[in-house]
């Protein structure tokens, strides 16, 4: 069920990310950056690395707005909207969402190779937050969706990966967000599916009170966003509407 518009709102206060990698003997710090996925600024303390993955972070979003996320590789994009998520616990700050956090950023997070591809709409719907009965209410919608037939009916590890793709992006669109976190525009299948992917995806958004989008897409940003931040080192180097902000990136870059 969705939250009242009037109560749709994500906001962060004095956010900090730190991530501590141990275990550094006989490793590069290139490799286990790799491996953390993270921006921001890196110190070694006591033997082991700090990656300063966000800094005090202040952000308060409410209904309507549609936030782009701008910067180089490694400036702290991702992990703000794993934040945002709740996939990372902030170091220090707090984070509150109110309303349902619908995060796209791994489709086929909660595949279950094993089960059906219809016992997959069950699981990857309840990773989602959805209710049994609000699964039910969209199953067949997804099916026809998905163009899979009776392939529905066979364990998803028969599947190409094509195949795999189309049925979790088919059920992480089928709901109406209140919050709508995307890291990228998501393009999936092939070119028969993915006109008809992307206008299941803007449906999404337009549904969404709340989106926020990390993109390398100057185009897309400016046709999906009313605020932009910038983004560098983890924090914040500049705010506010998205044309002023992109402005200020390219000039910079």
């Amino acid at each position: 069920m969705r939250s009242p518009e009037s109560d749709v709102s994500l906001s962060l206060e004095d956010v900090s990310v730190e991530f501590h990698i141990y275990n550094s003997v006989g490793r590069s710090l290139k490799k286990q950056l790799v491996r953390a996925s993270t921006g921001g600024r890196i110190s070694a303390d006591s033997g082991h690395v700090v990656v300063q993955a966000l800094k005090s972070l202040n952000l308060s979003l409410r209904h309507g707005d549609r936030l782009g996320l701008v910067g180089h590789n490694g400036a702290g994009k991702t992990t703000l909207l794993r934040v945002m998520a709740g996939v990372y616990e902030p170091t220090s700050g707090a984070v509150t969402a109110h309303g349902r956090v619908t995060p796209l950023f791994d489709v086929g997070l909660g595949i279950d190779p094993e089960a059906t591809g219809y016992e997959n709409i069950y699981l990857r719907g309840a990773l989602l937050g959805m209710r049994r009965r609000e699964i039910d209410a969209v199953k067949d919608e997804i099916a026809d969706f998905t163009e899979l037939g009776d392939y529905l009916d066979v364990p998803v590890r028969t599947y190409s990966s094509g195949m795999t793709l189309r049925l979790a992006f088919a059920v992480s669109t089928c709901m109406s967000p209140d919050i709508l976190l995307m890291d990228e525009f998501l393009a999936v299948g092939d070119a028969h599916f993915i006109h008809r992917a992307e206008e299941r995806l803007n449906r999404m958004v337009s549904r969404a009170g709340i989106m926020v989008l990390a993109s390398h897409s100057r185009e897309l940003i400016e046709r999906l966003c009313n605020r932009a931040i910038w983004m560098e080192a983890g924090q914040i180097r500049a705010e506010g509407p998205t044309d002023d902000v992109l402005r200020s990136y390219a000039a910079a870059n």
